[in-house]
């Protein structure tokens, strides 16, 4: 047996942003066959006590863009709700490509746990190494979740698969009360990630496995609006596996409830709780409960989800004179977890007199690799013509991907 090495670098530097800090570690290995990998940590503020972490691991050919996860606002507010470290791993093979580091055994696996050890220590917050874990993997990195779940079943509270490539061995009966979801998409056979998803599916459903599956035919192996159906999953899967309390035993996951279980079927579509399903119940889909049977119903035949519910308003407003014509307005926003930031209205005595940014979106999401962009977004503040003399009440508010807007809040009186 080769023992692993790990030479930590000294570039760990935390990032202010203006809901939490960016930690970065990157070790490069001296043996084994993973190479090298870079950790990208975002923690959010006001945290005492992290509670889970987020790994969300870019897919073969994608080194490099896994960074972008720990930057991105939408994540960044599931961070804040739940109580999470966000993980944005770039992670490099000796010999190109993902050829040993999509499998946990290279090393890949316990340098994750080396990383979120040495985070832990460097942000004040030692849980982090004991914390269970969420992961989504896209292609490779969805090969990398199920094999992380075949060797780490007890850590994991759940696992998204965006087309997940190549197929993981068998799972100990201890993986089977993981919840898991993967998505898979285009013509029948389109790859090996076709075959991975459905036989994997099939694998966990028929040993009893909590698992669903979500085929959407009009997208593609690398084009996906993946992230508005994995978040809502995860949501679903914290709200009943996180522990209550704090405390020894605060990361010691709780089991699913079964009374509140649902099931889908993977061709009509049909969705109803476990007991009066009428099909085979080992080829439907599971799921936690009935809203999450309703999201994948809604997202297998549309696509994606439709937001509904209006994103969070800014806060913490303020209102500084530049000279006779400008003021400079200041403000802080929590991304909506459901659809992210488009961008902000600012209004003068009710009526709407500018945008930000003036132009496109504050914040997207590439539909390839999940990735943020622009990376690094743009502060939160900006300049309004306000003449010197002018009494008007100043308020803004935070719009949506969907389009669905915030209540206002004022900016306080000059």
């Amino acid at each position: 047996m080769v023992i692993p090495c790990w030479l930590f670098s000294q570039q760990v530097f935390p990032v202010v942003l203006t809901t939490g800090k960016v930690y970065q570690v990157t070790q490069q290995k001296t043996s084994y066959t993973f190479d090298s990998g870079r950790y990208t940590v975002f923690i959010p503020d006001g945290v005492q006590e992290l509670r889970g972490v987020l790994v969300h691991q870019h897919g073969c050919t994608m080194e490099g863009r896994g960074a972008a996860t720990a930057f991105d606002v939408q994540y960044q507010a599931l961070a804040k709700k739940w109580g999470l470290a966000i993980v944005g791993p770039d992670l490099y093979s000796a010999k190109g490509n993902c050829h040993d580091w999509r499998n946990p055994e290279s090393g890949s696996g316990e340098a994750l746990i080396d990383a979120l050890t040495a985070v832990g220590r460097l942000s004040g917050h030692p849980e982090l190494a004991g914390s269970p874990w969420l992961l989504w993997g896209h292609s490779g990195g969805g090969y990398w979740a199920l094999s992380m779940l075949r060797i780490y079943p007890e850590r994991i509270i759940g696992v998204f698969g965006y087309s997940p490539a190549f197929e993981p061995g068998a799972y100990p009966a201890k993986a089977l009360k993981v919840p898991v979801m993967m998505r898979h998409a285009g013509p029948s056979g389109d790859a090996c990630c076709w075959r991975t998803s459905i036989t994997e599916f099939g694998k966990l459903r028929n040993a009893g496995g909590y698992v669903s599956i979500a085929y959407t035919p009009y997208q593609n192996h690398n084009y996906s609006w993946v992230r508005y159906m994995a978040i809502p999953f995860f949501e679903s899967v914290l709200q009943q596996r996180l522990p209550v309390g704090t405390g020894k035993d605060y990361h010691a996951l709780r089991d699913m409830d079964p009374a509140q279980a649902w099931l889908g079927d993977t061709t009509s579509y049909n969705i109803s709780p476990v007991a009066a399903y009428n099909g085979q119940r080992k080829n439907a889909c599971w799921f936690s409960d009935s809203l999450t049977a309703a999201r994948w119903r809604e997202y297998v035949i549309t696509g994606t989800l439709i937001d509904r519910t209006p994103p969070p308003a800014p806060y913490a407003t303020k209102i500084q004179r530049r000279h006779n014509v400008t003021v400079a307005l200041y403000w802080k926003a929590d991304a909506d977890v459901e659809s992210g930031i488009s961008h902000f209205n600012i209004y003068k005595d009710g009526q709407w007199v500018q945008r930000y940014p003036a132009t496109g979106v504050f914040q997207h999401f590439d539909t390839n690799g999940d990735d943020a962009i622009p990376l690094t977004v743009p502060l939160l503040q900006t300049d309004l013509t306000y003449l010197w003399n002018e009494s008007g009440k100043i308020s803004i508010s935070t719009v949506n991907a969907a389009g669905l807007e915030s209540a206002r809040t004022p900016f306080p009186s000059r």
